[in-house]
């Protein structure tokens, strides 16, 4: 069940991402590379790709050392999502709402700009499944941590976790304070 949430929600990211990165007509809505549209086959170490080059310095070095590693394990890093302009955002969370059906439903998945720690460069969402176990085995050598568990996707740096390992998840993105500004 977990599994099967977690694909459909990957997938929407996505088909929200992949739309708005390959949609030839212009409208106030649509939003590109330069915003932070993730195209297929992005990895941590495309430096062209904004949603990667406006990533949080230290956060992309912890990425990209473990995604080395993981290499080794024939295991590959793909960014279905890191940074976003609060634009892009704000698109992401009127589709939320609207797929969800209200406000409160789509702050589960989608934070608002001002909350988004996407919109700031200090998180990534990384794909595919066997990426995601990776780094929920070994994530917390390298201080990236999953935050949310009902986003096995959603990394964030936590140097401290190196030592101390990864803090306890919170179960979505509204049990998480810093969400509530």
């Amino acid at each position: 069940m977990i599994v099967a949430l977690a694909v459909a929600i990957t997938a929407f990211i996505g088909a929200v991402g992949y739309q708005s990165a390959s949609s030839s007509a212009a409208s106030p809505l649509d939003v590109g590379e330069a915003a932070g549209a993730v195209p297929d086959g992005v990895t941590v170490f495309d430096d062209e790709i904004p949603a990667v080059a406006n990533l949080d310095p230290d956060l992309l070095k912890a990425l990209r050392r473990a995604a080395t590693d993981a290499q080794e394990d024939g295991v590959e890093f793909r960014v279905n999502s890191g940074w976003r302009s609060p634009e892009y955002q704000n698109r992401l969370r009127r589709e939320a709402v609207s797929t969800y059906g209200s406000e409160e439903e789509a702050a589960r998945w989608v934070a608002t700009a001002e909350t988004s720690l996407h919109v700031s460069g200090e998180a990534i969402d990384i794909g595919p499944v066997d990426a995601t176990a990776w780094l929920s085995e070994h994530g917390a050598d390298y201080g990236l941590c999953q935050i949310y568990r009902n986003e096995p996707w959603h990394y964030e740096l936590r140097p401290k976790a190196v030592d101390r390992g990864c803090p306890p998840m919170y179960a979505d993105p509204t049990h998480d304070p810093r969400m509530r500004q």
